[in-house]
C-alpha cells in the first residue's frame, strides 16, 4: 500500500480528534464555569513517532507503519481564560473575578472549580449542585439564617454575623491542572501546592459563563471538516494509484 495513505490517515485522525474536542466545547457553551479545551498537534519531519505516547495512532494505522506517521496529538490543553459574568440575583450564585478557584470536598480529596452556582442542602451546608460541600477556611460552611451576604473578599455573613470565609486558592501559572469531570480540576502533579488567591474578587449574585467563543469554535469545526475531507480525497487518490499500478503496470501488450 502506498505510503501516502498512512500519512493522510494520520492527518484525518488528527482532524477527527480536533472535531471531537470542538464539539464538546460547543456542547458546554451554556455550562457555568466551563473551560474550553484546545488540541495541540505536532508534526514529525523525520517520520519518527513515540509509540508509547501515541497508542491510538498505532491501533488505527497499524503498528508496523507507526514510524511513517507525520502528525500526532501532542496534548489537549485547557484554556483558563475567564468567562463573562452573568447576573442572576441569586445570593448563592458566586463568581470569581480574575483567577482563583473554589475548593470543594470530594471523597478523593479537595477538588477545585470555577462553577459557583451553589445551593444549600437539607442540613444548611453550602454545596455544589452535585451535593458536594463548598469549603471555607474552617471547613464546611453552614448557613442558618435568611439574609446571606458574601462580600468581595469572600466573607460569608448570615443575618449580620460572619460565619466563615470562602476558601479561594490559586496555583502557579500556567495551571498544571486536569479536568476530572463536572467542571472540577485536580493538580497533575501531587507535589503542586495550592496557595491563597490574591486580588480575587467574589461577585455575589453572578455566575461565570463558559469561556467558549461559539463563532471561533464553529469556524474551526468547518476548517477541521474541510481538512478531513481533503485527507479522504488523498487516501482515495492514493488507493486508485495503487490499484492502477497493480492492474496495469507490467501488463504485456
Amino acid at each position: 500500500m502506498h505510503e501516502s495513505i498512512y500519512v493522510a490517515g494520520a492527518g484525518a485522525i488528527a482532524q477527527q480528534l480536533r472535531m471531537e474536542v470542538l464539539a464538546n466545547n460547543l456542547s458546554n457553551l451554556n455550562t457555568v464555569g466551563f473551560k474550553e479545551d484546545r488540541t495541540v498537534f505536532r508534526s514529525y519531519l523525520s517520520g519518527w513517532l513515540d509509540r508509547a505516547k501515541y497508542p491510538s495512532a498505532q491501533s488505527s494505522l497499524g503498528r508496523e507503519r507507526a514510524s511513517n506517521i507525520k502528525v500526532g496529538l501532542e496534548e489537549t490543553a485547557t484554556s483558563f481564560s475567564p468567562g463573562q459574568l452573568k447576573h442572576t440575583g441569586n445570593p448563592l450564585d458566586l463568581a470569581l473575578e480574575e483567577g482563583g478557584f473554589f475548593c470543594v470536598q470530594k471523597a478523593e480529596g479537595i477538588h477545585y472549580t470555577r462553577k459557583g452556582n451553589f445551593a444549600l442542602d437539607e442540613r444548611g451546608i453550602l454545596v455544589t449542585h452535585e451535593g458536594l460541600p463548598v469549603l471555607g477556611r474552617r471547613g464546611e460552611i453552614t448557613i442558618d439564617g435568611k439574609e446571606i451576604v458574601v462580600d468581595l473578599e469572600g466573607n460569608v455573613v448570615v443575618d449580620g454575623a460572619r460565619v466563615d470565609t470562602l476558601r479561594i486558592v490559586d496555583f502557579p501559572k500556567p495551571y498544571a491542572l486536569e479536568k476530572v469531570g463536572d467542571n472540577f480540576f485536580f493538580p497533575v502533579n501531587a507535589a503542586l501546592d495550592e496557595k491563597p488567591a490574591e486580588g480575587v474578587k467574589v461577585n455575589q449574585g453572578f455566575v461565570e459563563l463558559s469561556n467558549v467563543n461559539p463563532v471561533r469554535a464553529m469556524t474551526e469545526m468547518i476548517e477541521a471538516l474541510r481538512g478531513f475531507e481533503a485527507y479522504q480525497k488523498l487516501i482515495q487518490s492514493a488507493s486508485e494509484l495503487t490499484s492502477k499500478a497493480i492492474n496495469e503496470v507490467g501488463r504485456l501488450p
